[in-house]
């Protein structure tokens, strides 16, 4: 009789950890500004000539196929033996380069699905959004443009909107940017990235409205950092507090320690993660401020000659190839997902 019941609490026991272990799992978001994935192939509507064989840059097939072994890499090693269930790359040029990450490279194994953008951007760069599908179900893709040419500025990269439902059945809105650059100067061409911010402010608060629970990740190279204009008066995105406002936005990476980017010896973060209060205050899905970090695997740096200290260790310095990953180091968020 005493034997039965120690059976039973130990049955019981093992029910009670393996209910638990199915009831929580964890769900990898990550993003990374992969520093010109472009193919060899010149398009002629694009501004592509630079990564030719011919060209100064001597981009070869044998230096793009090194680049896509280097961001599989960096993805498969970004969780120990989870691979992330959302990656955003930023800076890949078409449909040929994310085909030959997702189904040419070590990242095959992993069964990665893909949704991307086609810009009107002069350089031809696009975003792309790589998905697990068993465990993020794609719903609908949608882009944003951003009219930068009706205030003067160039033709700049689309949002890339995405829903998708997750394994309790809640939908999750996804919106990958990369913002107008800083090339010709930070104050010049800050009103691009302010259009760029009120476009997707536009776009989250749609979301906000129709959404009975709205969770939404805002993941991308900004080329701004956490305190300018497009991200603290456009958006309204601030470090999150001991209360945060379920239809409010909040920056994971304001405040953290380090980088995502070196400029002139200065460390500065241009990516971000930023979500909804609901996700920092959530039932079925949450994260916090401490679930956001910066990837700097030692293998991503290289020793600053010039500055001091460390810097990402890039594919290109100028028009020196020197075959590492790239000159931005990727961001990943951690959530919660509580199976019903």
């Amino acid at each position: 009789m005493k034997m039965n019941v120690i059976k039973l609490l130990l049955c019981w026991a093992a029910g009670f950890i393996a209910m638990n272990l199915v009831a929580q799992q964890q769900f990898l978001v990550m993003e990374y500004n992969v520093e010109n994935l472009f193919d060899c192939r010149h398009d002629s509507l694009k501004n592509d000539l630079e990564f030719m064989p011919e060209s100064p840059r001597g981009w070869t097939y044998s230096k793009f196929n090194k680049k896509i072994e280097s961001i599989s890499r960096v993805i498969l090693s970004a969780s120990g033996e989870q691979v992330p269930d959302l990656v955003g790359l930023c800076e890949v040029e078409n449909e040929f380069c994310a085909n030959t990450l997702v189904r040419y490279s070590p990242l095959r194994e992993a069964g990665y699905e893909y949704v991307m953008t086609d810009s009107p951007d002069e350089r031809g760069i696009d975003v792309l959004l790589l998905y697990q599908p068993y465990t993020f179900k794609l719903l609908e893709k949608r882009i944003i443009s951003v009219p930068t040419t009706a205030i003067g500025g160039r033709p700049t990269r689309d949002i890339l909107h995405v829903s998708g439902l997750v394994l309790t059945g809640d939908t999750l809105d996804v919106f990958l940017v990369h913002f107008p650059s800083r090339s010709g100067g930070w104050r010049k061409t800050e009103p691009y990235r302010l259009m760029a911010a009120s476009c997707l402010k536009s776009a989250s608060d749609s979301i906000m409205r129709s959404r009975i629970n709205p969770y939404i990740i805002i993941m991308g190279d900004f080329n701004d950092y956490p305190s300018n204009k497009s991200l603290v008066e456009i958006l309204g995105a601030r470090k999150p507090g001991n209360n945060p406002e379920p239809y409010s936005l909040y920056n994971l990476m304001d405040g953290k320690n380090g980088g995502t980017y070196k400029y002139r010896g200065e460390w500065g973060i241009l990516d971000q993660m930023i979500v909804s209060g609901t996700l920092i205050d959530g039932r079925n899905i949450k994260t916090s401020y401490s679930k956001a970090r910066i990837l700097d695997f030692p293998f991503l740096m290289e020793e600053d000659d010039r500055y001091g200290g460390d810097a990402p260790f890039r594919t290109y310095h100028g028009m020196r190839y020197k075959g590492g990953y790239s000159d931005h180091l990727p961001v990943l968020l951690e959530l919660e997902i509580s199976q019903p």
